[in-house]
């Protein structure tokens, strides 16, 4: 559809146009114009007292008239309207469709649309989309309200900050080494929410760190076998390993790390154990109603916190290396293969035949349902959309890295960064951000771009020297935690790479604008015909021969 609109009155075209107005802006459409252009204005009422070039709309101070030219006014425009005359539900609708660019650019139109945008639910969609519903820092006051805003913020505010200190990861950081276990450590957890990093490993000891500080909270008694996986939300810790029990602590009231681990003095009921494995447990997730378990002897079990008991029982046809869980769904891998179950029936959705070559020992998923990446063995890093998985076609992957030389143990995301771990002592960063693209159609917020091999960015950045294999890692906002066989538990911390990098960016602007000034003085000197300062004629030449001690 062209566009047209009277530049001088404001008036409508001929009877067969539609019109489209915002605050600030007045646009009409006409199907047999073959352009469009755009007035400024500022309201109804104003256009009725404007007068024009030809006096189309006389000035009256009668208030009565004014009315009347107003009704006037708008009858000759063809019934303009505002885009906020619309019903409420439907303005929703379209602000809901719109995507965290747009509805940025949206905000700046007028002061109306300012407010409806950045009130508006859809920051919480947009949220939710890449980073899931947050869990409440011990700071803030009060539980979270569904749709509410946290802490006093609304939901804008709150995902340009997440989005903005997601750069982070690009800047310098600091290096906290915590040390305390004596042997190998194959488990780390990082509760950012709690301020709190879990980690465990052959020495059978979980042991709870704050993650600002780097201290060491609290020490569990010896489990009896190698811990090789941890989970945990600010209700629930629970660990497992060769023991092939799964060990679990409640959370405790008025305890400021929420766990009391070592079992001195504390209440029978927050710690308990959950039998049922025949293997070591190699993986373990919470969501709000439910533990999630792997283990060697080939089953993931479904466990019911509110009773704490086995529901449901998944067969695959190798050892258990890893799962994620996702709304109705819980994705694992087995040998070389990766699984995708709906929970609701315990029915297999979607099988990854021959996902690596090996073992398939890790897997991450994100907020969004189709998105599913596997490491393995061949030191490769995979990304597969579950959704395009048929059992009559071979599953392609969408995009492979290779960044590591040995097998990749352990992988994790947080939007849009996905982090893994490898017996290569490294550590690669990938930015998954131009990978995910909104989709415009009601099914689904984003899908997976289909790209070239050739046009998959290599990761962005990769941490080395540490001369071990690395076991286990987790990210946060701006932290990152790894250990391995060294029995050292790294944490990078991101927290001032920002502040960093705006410091440096004033130093730079400062240095810019003191070259500008000179060479501005210099340009007045010789457009003047003055002399230049011999002092300022001599420092040069010592620098280009590189003498200081001149001045």
């Amino acid at each position: 559809m062209a566009f047209d609109c009277n530049k001088e009155r404001g008036v409508s075209s001929p009877d067969n146009c539609s019109s489209i107005c915002t605050e600030g802006t007045l646009i009409q459409a006409n199907p047999l114009s073959h352009y469009w252009k755009a007035k400024g204005w500022k309201s109804h009422n104003k256009l009725g007292n404007q007068k024009s070039s030809n006096e189309s709309v006389p000035r009256d101070s009668n208030p009565k008239q004014d009315d009347g030219t107003s009704g006037e006014a708008t009858a000759s425009t063809g019934g303009v309207r505002c885009f906020t005359d619309l019903p409420a539900a439907l303005v929703c609708e379209v602000l809901a469709r719109l995507d965290a660019k747009d509805l940025g650019i949206v905000s700046c139109v007028s002061t109306v649309l300012h407010t409806l945008a950045t009130d508006h639910q859809g920051w919480k969609k947009l949220y939710c989309e890449r980073w899931g519903l947050p869990n409440l820092p011990a700071t803030l006051n009060g539980p979270l309200v569904p749709g509410g805003p946290l802490d006093g913020k609304s939901w804008k505010t709150f995902f340009v900050e997440r989005e903005f200190r997601s750069k982070s990861f690009m800047g310098k950081y600091n290096v906290d080494v915590l040390r305390g276990h004596n042997e190998d450590v194959r488990a780390v957890f990082l509760l950012a929410s709690a301020n709190l990093i879990f980690t465990g490993g052959r020495d059978s000891v979980v042991r709870i760190w704050n993650m600002e500080e780097g201290l060491l909270i609290d020490t569990s008694r010896p489990l009896g076998g190698t811990i090789r996986a941890i989970a945990a939300d600010t209700r629930l810790l629970v660990t497992g390993g060769t023991n092939t029990y799964i060990q679990c602590w409640r959370y405790v009231e008025g305890n400021d790390h929420l766990f009391h681990i070592s079992g001195n003095g504390t209440d029978q009921n927050s710690e308990f154990r959950l039998w049922g494995h025949e293997g070591p447990v190699t993986c373990l997730a919470l969501d709000s109603l439910r533990i999630y378990s792997g283990s060697w002897d080939m089953t993931v079990r479904v466990w019911d916190r509110a009773h704490m008991e086995c529901v449901q029982k998944l067969m695959h046809a190798d050892w258990v290396w890893d799962l994620a869980p996702h709304g109705n769904t819980v994705a694992s891998t087995a040998g070389r293969d990766a699984y995708v179950w709906d929970i609701r029936n315990s029915e297999l959705i979607s099988l990854i035949s021959n996902a690596h070559v090996g073992n398939a020992y890790s897997l991450a998923r994100t907020h969004l349902k189709d998105v599913l990446f596997t490491g393995g063995e061949d030191g490769a890093i995979r990304l597969f959309n579950v959704s395009d998985v048929s059992d009559d076609e071979i599953s392609k992957p969408v995009a492979t890295w290779v960044p590591h030389s040995g097998p990749v143990h352990s992988l994790d995301f947080e939007y849009p960064w996905l982090v893994s771990a490898s017996s290569d002592g490294r550590i690669a960063l990938i930015d998954s951000r131009k990978l995910l693209t909104p989709k415009k159609s009601s099914k689904g917020s984003f899908s997976i771009k289909s790209v070239d091999a050739s046009a998959v960015e290599p990761p962005r950045r990769m941490l080395h020297g540490f001369g071990c294999d690395l076991f286990s890692i987790a990210i946060g906002a701006d932290r990152i935690v790894c250990a391995g066989e060294d029995g050292a538990v790294r944490v990078w911390n991101f927290s001032e790479a920002l502040e960093i990098e705006r410091r440096a960016q004033a130093l730079r602007s400062l240095r810019q604008e003191n070259r500008m000034r000179r060479r501005k003085a210099q340009a007045e000197m010789n457009a003047t015909g003055r002399r230049p300062d011999q002092c300022s004629i001599a420092m040069k030449k010592n620098q280009l021969k590189g003498d200081k001690s001149v001045t």
